[in-house]
């Protein structure tokens, strides 16, 4: 039984970065051309679970039902920290 006091790790087991990416950046597209705002729909479908915050169209609720939701979050704060944190 683990302590409360300890923290735990947590180790994704994840597809390759470049499918997560492009498959992130397929969806934004297909969100985005259908005239949705990509990062909010995202995001739903990411805190939520429901695939149905993903359009239909390009096939893109069904490409991004192929990666984990956090396989999604840790590909998108690790671009974030990446970018912005390290110096």
């Amino acid at each position: 039984m683990n302590e409360i006091s300890h923290t735990q790790y947590f180790q994704a087991q994840k597809a390759t970065e470049v499918q997560v990416k492009e498959i992130i950046k397929d969806v934004y597209q297909s969100l985005a051309e259908k005239g949705y705002n990509p990062v909010s729909q995202i995001v739903g479908y990411v805190m939520s679970g429901d695939p149905t915050y993903i359009t239909s169209y390009n096939g893109a609720r069904s490409l991004i039902m192929k990666v984990e939701r956090d396989e999604i979050i840790e590909e998108i704060l690790g671009d974030y920290i990446e970018r912005n944190l390290k110096h």
